[in-house]
């Protein structure tokens, strides 16, 4: 838990609007014409897991335990000095470590160290409900209408997880315990200090800064991310939506934690992601003579930014090749050109 400083950082911070629906279908229209974050509380609490987690922790983990598979999960134990925080040790490495075992054993090990002063963290991250559990999606779920997302959930021990953000939009559902979410607008990137894009805790690029201990000194810019901030504290049967690419901090705060959420985009899967785009600009452009770096920002701008149909209107369009509109075949042909280009 954040100490009393701490505790006036967050209490000052604007709360994330809440918002009343009537059912899926103000839900789906909602999250359609949304731009911002917002929460719904008590939208999942008619779920079993959440009238579970009501009676103990131990009884959540045993009603979920009935619904998994036999098979090994990946989970994330924490030292027992980190508090939680699940980050980076030496800059090299992590301050935790990936193990594997069966679901039944990594709940026997919350359970002995329930209460247990300085225990280590323990944290199964984004597991994929349908292919790790069998019921459990089935007896817990939002209806998303004709949306497929992809639904995981998130189960462990308190918790700090560091600011990120993800590509697709977010639903997410707290089923068991309580937790803080602390957002960010998608323009603070600079403000909040990432780490390596390359080598990151949990696949995306994360804030450095402690928001239990912020050092202003080494990230002066982070009061002003705090100024754009928004904060709220999440009982089980709560859920809020974040929008793609805003950034994330989340805590879980209470012994026993379980987030449900649906990740989905709007664009077609065939699409490549952006990210990968960023990389392979780091790899070709980023350490160019600043001239040439000049050239390909208005290459990048004329073919990717404008959007201006006048870029390819001098070919003939049955020529146009990827500079028309992407299709599943012709993105297809782009990735598998791109392929043989890095394989060179």
């Amino acid at each position: 838990m954040a100490d009393a400083g701490t505790a006036g950082i967050f209490a000052a911070l604007p709360r994330i609007r809440e918002v009343d629906i009537s059912g899926p279908a103000a839900l789906d229209t909602l999250l359609r014409e949304a731009t911002t974050p917002f929460i719904v509380r008590g939208l999942v609490a008619d779920w079993p897991m959440v009238e579970a987690g009501r009676q103990s922790g131990r009884a959540a983990r045993d009603y979920i335990e009935r619904h998994a598979r036999p098979t090994p999960f990946a989970v994330s134990v924490g030292a027992s000095q980190s508090g939680g925080r699940l980050f980076y040790g030496d800059m090299q490495g992590m301050n935790f470590q990936m193990m594997r075992a069966p679901l039944p054993e990594i709940f026997a090990r919350i359970t002995e160290n329930e209460g247990v002063d300085r225990a280590p963290s323990i944290y199964l991250a984004s597991i994929d409900m349908q292919n790790f559990f069998t019921g459990l999606h089935e007896a817990n779920h939002v209806d998303l209408g004709d949306r497929t997302p992809l639904a995981s959930i998130w189960m462990g021990t308190p918790t700090r997880i560091a600011a990120h953000n993800d590509a697709p939009d977010n639903l997410a559902c707290v089923a068991v315990g309580r937790r803080r979410f602390t957002l960010f607008p998608r323009d603070q990137f600079r403000n909040l200090y990432l780490g390596p894009v390359d080598n990151t805790p949990a696949g995306r690029a994360v804030s450095m800064v402690d928001f239990h201990d912020p050092d202003f000194a080494a990230y002066p810019g982070f009061r002003d991310a705090l100024a754009q901030a928004q904060v709220a504290e999440l009982d089980a049967g709560d859920a809020i939506y974040i929008p793609a690419l805003w950034w994330h901090h989340v805590e879980g705060l209470s012994d026993f934690n379980v987030l449900v959420n649906y990740w989905w985009r709007d664009t077609p899967r065939w699409l490549g992601q952006p990210q990968d785009a960023l990389n392979h600009a780091l790899l070709a452009i980023r350490d160019l003579p600043e001239d040439e770096k000049r050239h390909w920002r208005a290459m990048f701008d004329h073919y990717v930014f404008s959007d201006d149909p006048a870029v390819a209107a001098h070919i003939p369009e049955p020529e146009r090749g990827v500079l028309a509109p992407l299709t599943p075949d012709s993105a297809g042909k782009l990735r598998a050109f791109l392929l043989r280009a890095l394989s060179r």
